[in-house]
């Protein structure tokens, strides 16, 4: 799955075109290398945000298509926020 439908999917960020945004501008980076929003998200991927001040930093655990609201926060791990 693209990075920027992770983001949304995944709900870390709520919108796909802010997701591809922040992946253009830099922002987002996997397993410490800055990634393009077309980078294909695989489990136990390592993904660092910089959201404004803030910098989350969160593990991959599933990849799925389609999440409903209440399963979308068990695709990933949170290790830093």
């Amino acid at each position: 799955m693209r990075l920027d439908k992770y983001l949304k999917v995944s709900r870390i960020i709520k919108r796909r075109t802010v997701a591809n945004e922040a992946c253009d501008a830099g922002k987002v980076l996997v397993n410490g290398k800055q990634a393009r929003a077309s980078y294909e998200v695989k489990e136990n991927d390592i993904l660092e945000l910089t959201l404004g001040e803030r910098v989350l930093k969160a593990k991959v655990l599933s990849v799925s298509e389609y999440a409903k609201k209440e399963d979308a926060s068990g695709m990933y791990e949170v290790l830093k926020a």
